[in-house]
């Protein structure tokens, strides 16, 4: 991918592994522990958004739905002048990314306990991110509505999604459409060791979001836009 990291670098993703191992023995973080499984399902899964083209260096991201830190701190460790929203609505994972950020002393981090929903209709944060990043969060219907409504028009929207994701893309049509956006491309990531048909959902903010969305919490969930 063109990457190339250093020593320091490297030494912040070990700690990652051991803290995160460490961790899961107590919180259900994740299903996926092994060491060289975590390296390439986690880690070098997360970096696969830089295959989107956008630049990742002095931009603020969000995740949404964050979880144990997927893809938002192996980005940041890899481009540490990026500027990241880490948002998690369980309060236990979000303990869990308070520590890690705190044990690899990673500047310009904030983690945030809440609902998206929530979040996206304060002033702070609503349509004042260049990049939203989301992995294995919800179907593409509802997750644009949790997450376009943070980006800002010329900023964008990147998902990524595993296996056949055609359907879902064209149920997700409309929502993009209405909440401001357009689908730029459908990038497929073809490496190697990452199997599973993995790809990378870009979608561009071209216009601002309606003030009516997101709705309430719960509801994209339970009533898509379709």
């Amino acid at each position: 991918m063109g990457l190339t990291l250093d020593q320091g670098q490297l030494d912040l993703f070990q700690t990652y592994y051991e803290e995160l191992a460490d961790w899961n023995r107590r919180l259900n973080l994740t299903s996926i522990t092994g060491f060289d499984d975590v390296q390439v399902k986690h880690f070098l899964d997360s970096l696969t958004v830089t295959l989107a083209g956008q630049p990742l260096k002095d931009v603020r991201v969000i995740d949404i739905g964050a979880g144990a830190g997927f893809p938002g701190l192996p980005l940041k460790i890899v481009f540490p002048d990026m500027k990241l929203v880490l948002l998690e609505s369980r309060g236990k994972k979000a303990a869990f990314l308070e520590y890690i950020v705190e044990k690899l002393i990673l500047a310009d981090v904030e983690v945030i306990a809440s609902r998206a929903e929530q979040v996206a209709r304060l002033s702070q944060y609503r349509e004042s991110f260049d990049i939203v990043l989301s992995r294995a969060v919800a179907p593409l219907p509802e997750l644009v509505e949790l997450a376009l409504p943070f980006a800002r028009t010329g900023g964008f929207f990147i998902a990524q999604k595993k296996g056949d994701i055609d359907a879902e893309v064209e149920e997700a049509a409309g929502a993009i459409k209405l909440l401001g956006g357009r689908l730029r491309e459908v990038k497929t990531v073809d490496l190697k060791v990452l199997a599973g048909g993995r790809h990378l959902v870009i979608i561009e903010k071209v216009s601002p979001t309606p003030q009516a969305y997101p709705r309430r919490p719960g509801m994209p969930r339970k009533r898509p836009i379709t």
